[in-house]
């Protein structure tokens, strides 16, 4: 175990992956993850089974979704507990039971709409939930450049957003949040930032200073805390750059930075990390970081190598 962070924001990190695994199952690469109100971690993934549900010690309780993704890549629980999955191989958005019941879906499964056309969805990337009124956003962002906000029921209202790198334009509109007071945080991974909106769509504010901001989310009870996950933002000639991600960036609401965890590059050692993709805070302010290893580095490896792809950073009291 080694300790990031400093302060109110310390936390021990094993540096292997969590989960008590069977020895014949593999998670290939945690693409995203959520916790429920009672600290159980859903875990959706690319390997033996699509979605994962644990305790918080780790031990597996269900696993549900085989056969029916294309690419998993986003997870959300819902204020009712329902579970929102994000398809970017099929473009599809799918709402289940927490025992795996198709409630919704948005989308028609294999059927995109034309890139850059701004009409949902065409390779869609996460969702957040408005806590006070049900109403869902869609971060449609690897070949749209927009946010689409729905109805509770899955009907369409209207959407935001374009390509760019200005107030309100998107370069990979790659997750999003929302707080109890309505406002929506959207991760605009390759524009280094996170941009806040009202909901109707307009314009708040952006925070910047990040690495690549990947995924973002907000524990709202007692002091709210934003939890922001980074790519590694530098390129092969300063791999060995420090400060530079991926790691995990802690925040107050209104943006200002508490604390970083992991200032060195990527890599396997504890401490470190390699893609952080989702993440997820429980009631006792634990993180949990899905990361896409292999996708990012273990793919391109010489033999290609299956590599930890999900971390938990236990809070220090």
């Amino acid at each position: 175990m080694v300790t990031l962070g400093t302060g109110d924001f310390t936390y021990e990190v094993s540096g292997k992956d969590w989960g008590n695994l069977p020895e014949d199952w593999t998670y290939k690469e945690a693409t995203a993850v959520a916790t429920d109100a009672d600290d159980n971690v859903y875990v959706f993934n690319r390997g033996t089974h699509p979605m994962v549900v644990f305790d918080s010690d780790g031990n597996v309780l269900r696993t549900w979704g085989d056969g029916i993704f294309a690419n998993p890549h986003g997870v959300t629980i819902g204020p009712d507990g329902s579970i929102y999955c994000v398809d970017n191989g099929d473009h599809t958005v799918r709402q289940f039971t927490p025992s795996g019941a198709l409630l919704m879906t948005l989308g028609e499964a294999h059927k995109s709409s034309p890139a850059m056309s701004g009409i949902p969805f065409n390779k869609p990337a996460h969702l957040a939930v408005d806590p006070r009124d049900g109403s869902l956003y869609v971060a449609d962002g690897y070949s749209n450049a927009r946010v689409h906000k729905f109805s509770p029921d899955g009907r369409y209202l209207f959407s935001w957003g374009e390509s760019g790198t200005d107030e309100g334009q998107f370069n990979i509109v790659h997750n999003i949040t929302t707080d109890k007071e309505g406002w929506v945080y959207v991760a605009d991974r390759e524009n280094h930032r996170i941009q806040v909106f009202d909901p109707n769509g307009v314009y708040e504010t952006q925070w910047v200073n990040l690495s690549r901001a990947a995924c973002i989310c907000i524990d709202t009870r007692d002091q709210p805390l934003v939890y922001v996950g980074e790519y590694f933002g530098g390129i092969g000639t300063n791999a060995m750059g420090t400060c530079l991600g991926p790691r995990v960036t802690i925040m107050d609401i209104k943006g200002n930075v508490l604390a970083r965890l992991s200032d060195e590059s990527y890599g396997d050692d504890p401490g470190r990390f390699y893609s952080p993709h989702g993440i997820a805070v429980d009631s006792k302010g634990n993180i949990y970081v899905a990361e896409v290893s292999w996708s990012d580095y273990g793919s391109r490896m010489d033999p290609p190598t299956e590599l930890r792809s999900l971390q938990k950073l236990v809070r220090k009291s």
